[in-house]
């Protein structure tokens, strides 16, 4: 078994996603399918018949579906990976207990590959993980180092007709590249040749859990890149002994840019890299707009030099990078000028770095929100409303729809109704409409032409088809 990692032995034994559709659970049954293991999976979603095409394409391509009833749990082999969230009274735990089936959770299972792979580069902070991750895993394509790569969110280099579903990249083994969680306190399972410390700011934990596992994380790192723009991430980085910084704004980081040559327009960004290591320039050109994205491109940049790649290359590779999906990302315009963008922001620094980059550019933001949770509200309510309250002026619009909720016993009794408020009370222009859909029609009748409409929300696939909707709508 990997280092770190108590469990079963991996070797030839089926597996069993619960929850299979989800966005860490797909790409991990893609990975564990792809090295020639056999997956089968339930999903909530598909018995709900939401998402069919996702499930569609996972059985032509060979994984086997079944109900969420227990019923794909055959034999005392088959290692059932579930969340630690899943409750004990889940069909499938239920029927993996009877069989005295082992049980992994979806990090368990990844660091366990992580661990055993030769060389390992991890992601980790509180926003713009996915985005690095795939900026990491085209530098490495591009040149020729056929990484095997797990991701949170659809890469559409790597996506096509074949795998629209391109969360995952299947490749050497012995190369890994992987986004890691501090939500749930995994990261600790980790131990990367190269770990990549983005930000560290309130998500799902306080800042001083995060602070203890954001140092143990770069203590377990081989070499550690570290944002020195982020105050608590450089603070960190006193923990390690082998380091690459990076920042937009620090004058002693390791790879930064000229601050006199940042251009930035609606679609894209451009700068001068520098390496401050050999006094090199280099100009970047990407094709994704927002200072956070520059950032994002430094931090793969400087992995990639911490992994021996020239900067050069790595700069270079970022030209032809196309992005994530729901990661701002623009489902079209209209033709008066009404432009819909899809985005995952869910916690206040993600959704602060979209709200800026809207607000770059000039034009009225009608920002749509569907919080991902009762509990994240509660955990992050105040700070969210204050993040739209103080990133939008007084002609943009927040609207707010009741959190997700698939089921379970979480307490529901707190919503989106307090965030609004919180919001007024900051002097932002703020509604709350409970359903989704009346939010769409509130939504195409406020919108007028040079609007720009962004969609955000996380831990629900159908945000995106809501967004397409809307857009049609307004096309």
């Amino acid at each position: 078994m990997a280092d770190g990692i108590d469990g079963p032995d991996l070797a030839g034994r089926p597996f069993f996603f619960c929850g299979i559709g989800g966005s860490g659970m797909l790409p991990l049954a893609q990975i564990v399918h792809g090295i020639g293991h056999e997956v089968a999976g339930s999903d909530r979603s598909r018995d709900q018949g939401r998402t069919s095409e996702k499930f569609r394409w996972l059985e032509e391509n060979g994984f086997a579906l079944f109900p969420q009833d227990g019923s794909g749990l055959t034999s005392s082999r088959q290692i059932l990976v579930a969340s630690a969230a899943v409750e004990d009274t889940v069909p499938e735990v239920v029927r993996a207990r009877e069989l005295g089936c082992a049980r992994m959770s979806r990090a368990e299972l990844n660091a366990a590959l992580f661990n055993e792979a030769g060389y390992s580069i991890a992601i980790g902070g509180t926003s713009g993980k996915s985005t690095v991750t795939g900026m990491i895993a085209w530098i490495l394509s591009e040149g020729q180092y056929d990484p095997t790569v797990m991701n949170g969110a659809v890469m559409k280099n790597f996506a096509g007709p074949d795998n629209p579903f391109a969360s995952a990249r299947v490749g050497r083994p012995e190369i890994y590249l992987s986004e890691v969680d501090e939500s749930d306190g995994t990261i600790a399972l980790y131990r990367p040749t190269i770990g990549v410390l983005l930000n560290v700011s309130l998500d799902h934990k306080s800042l001083e859990e995060l602070r203890v596992l954001f140092g143990g994380y770069l203590k377990a790192s081989g070499c550690a890149v570290v944002n020195f723009d982020n105050d608590e991430a450089r603070a960190l980085a006193e923990k390690t002994s082998q380091l690459v910084s990076f920042g937009i704004s620090h004058p002693k980081a390791d790879i930064t840019v000229d601050p006199d040559s940042i251009d930035e327009s609606p679609f894209g960004i451009r700068a001068a890299v520098i390496d401050n290591r050999s006094r090199e320039v280099f100009p970047l050109i990407l094709p994704m707009p927002g200072r956070h994205n520059l950032s994002n491109a430094l931090a793969a940049i400087a992995a990639a030099a911490a992994a021996g790649i020239e900067v050069r290359k790595a700069v270079y590779a970022l030209r032809s990078f196309q992005g994530l999906a729901r990661r701002f990302d623009v489902i079209g315009t209209s033709p008066d000028g009404i432009t819909v963008i899809d985005d995952f922001g869910h916690n206040p620094e993600k959704c602060a770095a979209t709200l800026r980059t809207l607000k770059a550019t000039p034009g009225r933001v009608i920002a749509f929100f569907q919080p991902h949770g009762y509990g994240p509200l509660r955990q992050m309510g105040d700070e969210l409303a204050e993040t739209f309250a103080r990133e939008l002026d007084p002609e943009d619009i927040t609207v707010m729809c009741d959190p997700v909720y698939f089921g379970g016993t979480v307490d529901r009794s707190e919503g989106s109704e307090r965030i609004v408020r919180l919001i007024r009370n900051a002097g932002g222009k703020a509604e709350h409409i409970p359903d989704r859909e009346t939010c769409g029609e509130s939504i195409a009748t406020l919108a007028r032409p040079g609007d720009r409409v962004v969609i955000m929300g996380a831990r629900d696939d159908t945000l995106t088809a809501f967004a397409k909707d809307l857009f049609e709508r307004l096309a």
